[in-house]
């Protein structure tokens, strides 16, 4: 580490908080996109940076404090973003825990990513010797480390900026920073030397399209944010609203290149939305086609973005996994929470055509979303069980800080978040932990909502269509990982 530095930027770990057992061989340990994006950023301004990720290094709080202690940075800014948009609250457990030790080397250090975006004043009460980030981060970042004094009057030209004036007692904050519009000049490409490569891991399934080899893996943005407004997602939180903006694939394929010359074949595309502009996603599937580097990549799309006439060419461009958020089987309560037209499509007809082009489907469900009863529920669990995906995530419905879910329930319904005082507090919007708090419906509680996605789990993945159709695909490498996995129970403090 070096001791120099103007700014450390900071990954927080409560990996096995967040995950519990599955930390240890089964969860990915993803690189953090956004602080080596960050990083990127400040060293093209001439600033000393470096980055240090706790969960890959496997560092505990008390064990990072140290480390920073010895290297003193001027500043340190712990990232918060998490392995998808709305992990970002989770991973305020290990931010909160590992900004106490940086408090005690009296270091300045501010809070960056999308759930202190969210939340800047909640984040800034529960911290008030500490800054926080209302937006990206880049532009904050940079005039932050400008100012000499802590002031009000230097403060005041810092955009984006949560503080608390102790003499006053006083929460004071700044204009927000505008969005960063050119993500060709601004922020081109990754801090790849400042971070462990050697460390990160996919998760098991995607693993699956590369003889099981997991490690190493890469993961980046081709763009940022998300056009669509989904009541239970958080993406936007960030960037003041929903919008689009894109890397061009002639930037994006140099970051590739590099991946390439790194040794790695797992990547993941973490674009919310991957698939949805063809001008976009198939000239860099093009660009990948004609480097032929035997990429494994994953990557997002919506049931409604997905047509058959792409498939071929994504598939050649190494794409063999891409998620889709099918969310329920009941229109009505798709329809209630997820913003578009792709409750009128037939969901069958296209993941049929995903799987003849040979590309899998990891396919993304909820439970628990607000219309949602004890049948609706197991509607969704029977499309999963008949649409047969090569994998499915399951989830319960959780209000996540910068979401419409969490602005209506926090309005109207406090007592039922996470974070209120009764419950587990932010380790409660983890989907793994021992004191994952998800939400009632009108007819179900937290508990029976949690407990029937957990058996839902186990039913898909022990389901003898299943398992017959993924051991004809993969032999007994499957079998074996499959018993592997299902050996792991996850221990549930709320499920009645």
């Amino acid at each position: 580490m070096k001791s120099d530095l103007d700014i450390l930027l900071v990954h927080p770990n409560a990996s096995n908080k967040i995950y519990q057992d599955l930390s240890k061989d089964f969860s990915a340990i993803e690189p953090p996109i956004w602080a080596a994006m960050i990083a990127k950023f400040l060293l093209n301004k001439g600033y000393k940076v470096d980055i240090l990720d706790c969960e890959a290094n496997r560092l505990s709080a008390i064990e990072a404090g140290k480390i920073i202690g010895v290297a003193k940075p001027r500043f340190v800014g712990v990232v918060v973003y998490g392995q998808q948009p709305s992990a970002s609250t989770q991973n305020m457990v290990g931010a909160i825990e590992l900004m106490k030790q940086v408090d005690m080397y009296g270091i300045p250090r501010i809070y960056l990513g999308a759930h202190p975006s969210a939340l800047p004043k909640k984040t800034l009460l529960d911290d008030k010797r500490a800054f926080v980030c209302e937006g990206e981060g880049p532009y904050t970042l940079d005039a932050l480390l400008q100012v000499d004094i802590f002031n009000e009057e230097e403060l005041s030209t810092v955009p984006g900026l949560w503080y608390y004036d102790l003499e006053n007692e006083e929460i004071k904050n700044t204009k927000p920073a505008p969005l960063i519009t050119d993500l060709d000049k601004e922020l081109p490409g990754l801090a790849w030397d400042l971070l462990p490569m050697d460390k990160y891991r996919t998760s098991n399934w995607h693993s699956w399209t590369n003889e099981c080899d997991n490690q190493p893996f890469a993961a980046v943005y081709t763009s940022l944010g998300c056009p669509y407004k989904c009541t239970f997602c958080m993406i936007n939180s960030p960037f003041g609203g929903s919008g689009f903006r894109y890397w061009s694939p002639e930037v994006m394929i140099k970051e590739f290149d590099k991946i390439a010359e790194m040794g790695i074949k797992n990547v993941k595309i973490a674009d919310e939305m991957f698939v949805l502009n063809p001008k976009h996603f198939m000239a860099l599937c093009e660009l990948l086609i004609e480097r032929d580097y035997g990429f494994n990549i994953w990557c997002y799309a919506r049931v409604d973005t997905v047509k058959e006439k792409y498939l071929k060419t994504m598939k050649k461009a190494g794409i063999n996994w891409v998620g889709l958020g099918i969310e329920s089987g009941d229109v009505d309560v798709r329809q209630g929470v997820v913003k578009g037209k792709f409750q009128d499509l037939n969901i069958v007809d296209i993941v049929n055509k995903i799987h003849d082009h040979g590309i899998n489907i990891g396919a993304n469900y909820i439970f628990g979303l607000p219309n949602d009863t004890k049948e609706s529920m197991q509607n969704t669990l029977d499309l999963a069980i008949a649409l047969n995906t090569d994998w499915a995530n399951f989830y319960c419905a959780m209000a996540y800080p910068g979401s419409k879910l969490h602005e209506d329930f926090s309005a109207n319904n406090p007592e039922v978040l996470p974070e209120h005082s009764d419950y587990p507090g932010w380790i409660g919007y983890s989907q793994h932990a021992y004191e994952t708090y998800n939400l009632p419906t009108e007819t179900l509680t937290p508990g029976e909502v949690l407990a029937f996605r957990d058996e839902a789990f186990i039913k898909y993945f022990t389901n003898s269509d299943y398992v017959s159709r993924m051991t004809d695909k993969y032999g007994a490498t499957f079998t074996t990982e499959l018993d592997r996995m299902l050996s792991h129970t996850l221990k549930r403090k709320f499920i009645a």
